[in-house]
């Protein structure tokens, strides 16, 4: 599996435009649409979804390996062609803690996810930490201290036969999106990048890690993309110009974190550029909403009202009776709020599918609409991509197709970027 990854540097470093998604979700229709075909697929889980203690989906790293086999399984996948990675691994979900406290937590769960199998991982530990200094921002050194330490960790439990692929990079966006507009973001500078080599080479080679840094794939910095509630910010080529050409004197490539939302263009010039690893996420499972919520006001149109499932109704109800996922990133008036709740880029909803009052209204919905074929006159209004793609016979007339699409048609942007 890894080697896989090694293929793509190594493509890169010969010149050639090579890349990889990686599918930073836990949703299963996501995962279900992402699993299919022979294709290569990297899926990665983030420290707080996925962690020794459950994280918000429930699931430690063994349990999350267990549930993706078993999709990829399901879909045919052959399981050398299924790349697992861990994204953020580092003190985050514990900076209110003190670092030597949060750092050993790192540990755990860094060789927990080692040992369930995850081969592609990425150490993070950009963020300051309870008794760090919180006027200053951390110094490399330090990071690149801490990120030695996961890092030793890791190689204390490591399989050989599949020994981890790692990531490196202070410059961290923010996961999930940023949360304010911004006439922009700050692109990494030579000068930071080439910084961050060296800190992290001399940290690794001071602990005795001369063999896990042979085994650095990338580092992840800044190329200018990012999106918010209702807002992009699309790369631009030009303002990363030197950052590209300083990558052709590095052995590793670069990863590119928040692409959602980029153009298919933006995407192809992302790998052409040296950013081989592309993370998306919430465009993903904002897809998968775009087309529950289209399902829904077809059902609105054709079902007599108590019989209807109210899903809508019901994923605002539980979004309000249990706001911890929304209310520290949402702002404004109520209107705002309630617009951000159903159609913000973040997709803070995504965390809400799993409620089985939501879980029931969806059975309910797929039920209702599954029965016959859905109305080409309602598909061409609330599904227009897919009424032309059933019409063509591409894919069935059915509910659970159009979601699959709807999904599909993200994913079709970062195959068109590897092509």
């Amino acid at each position: 599996m890894s080697q896989l990854l090694d293929e793509i540097v190594r493509a890169q470093k010969r010149g050639e435009s090579r890349g990889i998604a990686s599918i930073c979700s836990a949703h299963p229709w996501v995962l279900k649409t992402a699993l299919r075909g022979e294709a290569p697929v990297l899926v990665e889980a983030t420290c707080n979804q996925v962690n020794q203690f459950g994280g918000y989906t429930g699931m430690t790293p063994a349990d999350f390996v267990r549930f993706v086999n078993g999709i990829a399984a399901e879909n045919g996948l052959p399981a050398e062609q299924l790349i697992l990675g861990g994204d953020h691994l580092g003190p985050s979900p514990w900076q209110d803690c003190p670092g030597e406290r949060a750092m050993q937590q790192a540990v755990e769960m860094v060789q927990a996810y080692v040992r369930a199998g995850f081969s592609k991982i990425h150490l993070d530990t950009s963020m300051r930490l309870k008794d760090d200094d919180q006027a200053h921002p951390l110094d490399f050194e330090l990071v690149a201290r801490r990120t030695a330490i996961l890092a030793k960790a890791a190689e204390a439990v490591a399989d050989r036969a599949n020994a981890p692929r790692y990531i490196i990079g202070t410059e961290v966006p923010i996961p999930g999106g940023a949360i304010a507009h911004g006439h922009g973001v700050n692109v990494t500078t030579v000068e930071d990048a080439r910084r961050t080599v060296e800190v992290m080479h001399t940290a690794f080679m001071e602990a005795g890690l001369a063999s896990a840094w042979e085994r650095v794939i990338a580092m992840v910095v800044q190329p200018g993309v990012e999106f918010g509630d209702d807002f992009v910010l699309d790369y631009i080529p030009e303002k990363v110009r030197d950052l590209v050409n300083c990558n052709q004197t590095m052995p590793f490539v670069y990863e590119a974190h928040s692409t959602d939302y980029q153009t298919r263009d933006s995407l192809r010039n992302l790998v052409r550029d040296h950013f081989a690893i592309l993370k998306v996420g919430p465009a993903l499972t904002y897809a998968y909403r775009e087309a529950v919520f289209s399902l829904a006001m077809m059902e609105d149109e054709l079902m007599p009202p108590e019989k209807r499932s109210n899903l809508l109704n019901m994923l605002e109800e539980v979004m309000l009776r249990q706001p911890e996922h929304w209310q520290n990133y949402y702002h404004g008036n109520e209107t705002a709020q309630r617009l951000a709740r159903k159609f913000s880029l973040s997709d803070r909803l995504r965390y809400y599918w799993a409620n089985p009052q939501v879980r029931s209204a969806l059975g309910r919905l797929l039920h209702n609409l599954g029965k016959k074929p859905l109305p080409l006159t309602l598909v061409s209004q609330y599904a227009p991509g897919q009424w032309e793609r059933i019409r063509s016979g591409q894919i069935p007339n059915s509910p659970e197709a159009v979601i699959f699409d709807k999904v599909n048609s993200v994913l079709a942007g970062y195959a068109f970027a590897q092509e």
